[in-house]
């Protein structure tokens, strides 16, 4: 089928309300023409999503707030947000598209549209997650970004989620290698769509990622500010992203943790960042949370090298 004949599908399936991001996948795989899908009434898409659950078509899909939907309206808001991502150089890819992220693919909820401006990294490279607290000490920041640097100069894809604190460092380290002629990229996952970037502390940063020939990356359409609940849903794209996710600094009550438990949930490996051996941290892993989770089994690594032994890499 033709990206013609495809059109603006993938971003009208976006923009219908109340829909889980499985029926969302489940009508992206489904249809491959926007006039076949836009043919329908909210009734069929209750019953095609019914199907794809396994279960009777009887139980109703749309809320009250949901349910007076209208497919124009849909139509209406795609070709809106299909102009302005022209106007701002933003791009998406469906899951229904070989290019999209294969390991995501292969999580429980992947987004259907994968928004991003930028290029996508290449799908050779390995993916490495490091993340952590907002409030690190300098012994995990300083690591942060010389692992991320070494990582992205051995030709992995690092990955986070340009929060201020470990993530920023990580994204500065994967940055700084890309200017010294790395071939890997930054990708930075956004709890906003990326006309929407947040902190605004990190706009500059983002640039950079960009600039560098790295991508930021969304599930949600152009003019989406972030929200509490958004930030959660973010991190299973993170983790879902890579084959292991690094975490460097975490509380006991940390958000990073939430995409530790998304790693483990997917499958992939988790590592916790620990100091030096011969330090004052006795190559301890940095933070009570980091420490739980070594307690729990997950593996304590002291340098990019570490990272690269554990998933088989060479350097």
């Amino acid at each position: 089928m033709s990206t013609i004949e495809r059109g603006l599908l993938d971003l009208i399936i976006t923009r219908i309300p109340g829909l889980k991001p499985g029926s969302r996948v489940y009508l992206c795989g489904k249809f491959d023409s926007e006039r076949d899908f836009t043919a329908l009434r909210a009734r069929d898409i209750e019953k095609i999503c019914a199907e794809g659950r396994g279960e009777a078509a009887s139980g109703r899909l749309f809320d009250e707030e949901t349910e007076r939907w209208s497919m124009d309206e849909a139509i209406s808001r795609a070709g809106r947000d299909a102009a302005l991502m022209e106007g701002r150089g933003i791009r998406w890819v469906s899951i229904a598209e070989s290019a999209y992220p294969p390991l995501l693919r292969e999580i429980y909820d992947p987004p259907a549209v994968l928004f991003y401006r930028g290029a996508l990294p290449p799908q050779y490279a390995p993916f490495i997650a490091i993340v952590g607290t907002r409030k690190p000490g300098a012994a995990s920041l300083r690591w942060a970004y010389e692992t991320a640097r070494d990582l992205s100069a051995a030709g992995a894809v690092v990955v986070s989620g340009l929060a201020i604190g470990i993530d920023a460092m990580a994204h500065r380290g994967s940055v700084d290698a890309a200017a010294a002629g790395s071939a890997a990229s930054a990708a930075a996952v956004l709890g906003s769509s990326v006309d929407e970037v947040y902190p605004a502390s990190n706009r500059s940063l983002a640039r950079r990622i960009v600039a560098s020939g790295g991508a930021l990356l969304s599930e949600y359409p152009p003019g989406t500010r972030p929200a509490k609940w958004t930030f959660p849903a973010r991190n299973r794209i993170i983790s879902g992203l890579c084959r292991c996710t690094v975490i460097v600094e975490a509380g006991e009550k940390s958000g990073a943790l939430i995409t530790a438990d998304f790693a483990l949930e997917q499958n992939r490996d988790l590592l916790v960042a620990g100091g030096p051996t011969d330090g004052a941290f006795g190559g301890e892993p940095f933070g009570s949370g980091c420490r739980r989770l070594a307690e729990d089994g997950a593996k304590v690594v002291h340098s990019f090298v570490d990272i690269l032994t554990e998933l088989g890499l060479e350097m």
